[in-house]
């Protein structure tokens, strides 16, 4: 599980960003818990921060080595 405050990164899109709170989709009757996750300006993005929300399943810790 991880804590707020963590760096994650997301396996499928690439998105690097911090643990700001966690949430909930449902599909198919069915809850699946989410992150939600402030991610930094990205170089394909014009954007230079926002929210994103995904099941935990498609996160991993991030940390420098």
């Amino acid at each position: 599980m991880f804590t707020i405050g963590d760096y994650v990164l997301n396996q499928q899109t690439g998105h690097l960003g911090k643990v700001i709170g966690y949430g909930h989709q449902f599909t198919n009757n069915v809850s699946i818990v989410t992150l939600k996750v402030l991610v930094a300006e990205t170089a394909n993005s014009q954007k230079r921060e926002f929210v994103v929300e995904d099941k935990i399943s498609v996160w991993t810790r991030w940390s420098v080595a």
